[in-house]
């Protein structure tokens, strides 16, 4: 493209991509979910651009394209190995051809805030004058079409289904639905949480809310598996963001959780559980653990520590008798809070995962510094290779990262 530069210090490039990104939204108002591809080509065609939009399947395993009007469907690629997989991975650009190479091709990641959601590959037939600019003007194009994926993915099943590579069972509907983004950042810190089987979750859940300095997290896992785990998990989740969302406290929460699962369930349903708060301004960690493994402290990459405060019975045993567990922690530590599927998980011989097994893959993840959710979908799919098969129960992990740094490496 000619870099001419305009009365206004733009250039005629700049104004052909902000030409382009007005149309785009202006055809996106009334635009059902499976129109997102082939309205963006429409809009990029004055710019000689054309993209393939690739969304990440629950497993995190492989990128699968979306279709394209009056076009063939691009075949699914593999995260692992491949150049998109590595945009997917570390949540940077890369280059898919050779400067000035023709046709000229970039992968981009695309997020919405710092979930993951897939990759874009941008291809042209003009390679550009100004690389770093075409670059620039791409990832912005991606920023938006990532947030343009979340806005229509309510309003139509394609989308979800593409991400799917066999049916969500109904508790999988369930609670996948009342779950918060896998990842989340800010300024001050990173959120990222995981779980397995993805189109099989029972009781296994988990939430956070970030207000002004506080960092509210929640781990849940009900008894049983199926549906019936599933209404229990939910259940719980619900009373406990009622109460948070009413500005009561850890203990109230917990007890919020208790009354719905007595008042709902005539047999006795039971709910395991971390919840807890940090004050980012102090470095305050209060927590309750109801029957739940102990959350791990990570400080310099090392596991420093276990939680093993702020006991009490699981959630919906009526028990009053809470304590608040408490601990000061330090700007750049991380927490690391996980479910027993992940430390019970056996291979085939009977051998379980275990705790130091969890501890160490953990450390060796922090060294390669990975951003939080890179570093969990490779915990996970190590968990669910020990066991070669089928987990026998949920899995569910998420990592807190305080610090600024943990927070960039989730932005493209």
């Amino acid at each position: 493209m000619t870099d001419l530069r305009g009365s206004d210090g733009g250039t005629v490039a700049d104004r052909g991509w902000d030409a382009a990104t007005v149309d785009l939204l202006r055809r996106m108002h009334r635009a059902q979910p499976d129109d997102l591809v082939p309205e963006t080509n429409a809009a990029l065609a004055r710019l000689g651009l054309r993209i393939v939009l690739y969304l990440i399947d629950h497993e995190q395993e492989r990128l699968w394209a979306l279709p394209d009007a009056g076009k063939d469907t691009s075949p699914p690629v593999l995260v692992d190995g491949t150049v998109a997989g590595r945009a997917f991975t570390a949540v940077r650009t890369q280059a898919g051809s050779r400067e000035g190479e023709r046709p000229y091709r970039l992968w981009v990641p695309m997020v919405d805030g710092s979930e993951r959601l897939g990759v874009v590959e941008v291809v042209t037939d003009r390679p550009p004058a100004d690389p770093a600019a075409f670059r620039l003007h791409c990832e912005t194009l991606v920023g938006l079409l990532g947030h343009l994926v979340t806005v229509k993915m309510p309003y139509g099943d394609g989308l979800r289904i593409a991400r799917r590579t066999r049916p969500m069972s109904p508790a999988g509907e369930l609670i996948l639905e009342m779950l918060p983004p896998l990842t989340y950042s800010c300024h001050r810190m990173a959120i990222s949480a995981v779980l397995e089987p993805c189109y099989d979750v029972g009781g296994d859940a988990y939430d956070y809310a970030v207000d002004g300095p506080m960092a509210r997290l929640s781990v849940l896992d009900a008894m049983g598996r199926g549906l019936a785990a599933g209404l229990t998990s939910a259940a719980s989740l619900a009373a406990i963001r009622a109460a948070r969302r009413d500005h009561q406290g850890l203990y109230a929460m917990a007890r919020a959780a208790d009354a719905a699962l007595i008042e709902q369930f005539p047999d006795l349903r039971f709910v395991t559980a971390v919840l807890a708060e940090l004050d980012m301004d102090t470095g305050l960690l209060r927590y309750v653990n109801a029957g739940h493994p102990a959350p791990m402290l990570i400080r310099n990459g090392r596991v420093v520590k276990t939680l093993d405060g702020g006991r009490r019975m699981p959630l919906g045993l009526d028990d009053s008798a809470i304590e608040v567990g408490q601990e000061v922690i330090e700007p750049g530590d991380r927490l690391l809070i996980h479910t027993d599927g992940v430390t019970e998980a056996h291979n085939p011989d009977g051998e379980r995962f275990g705790v130091q097994r969890l501890a160490d893959l953990t450390e060796r993840c922090m060294a390669d510094r990975l951003p939080a959710p890179e570093t969990l979908r490779r915990l996970a799919h190590t968990v669910l290779a020990h066991q070669g098969g089928r987990p026998s129960d949920d899995a569910t992990l998420l990592l807190f990262e305080w610090s600024p740094e943990a927070a960039e490496r989730t932005r493209p």
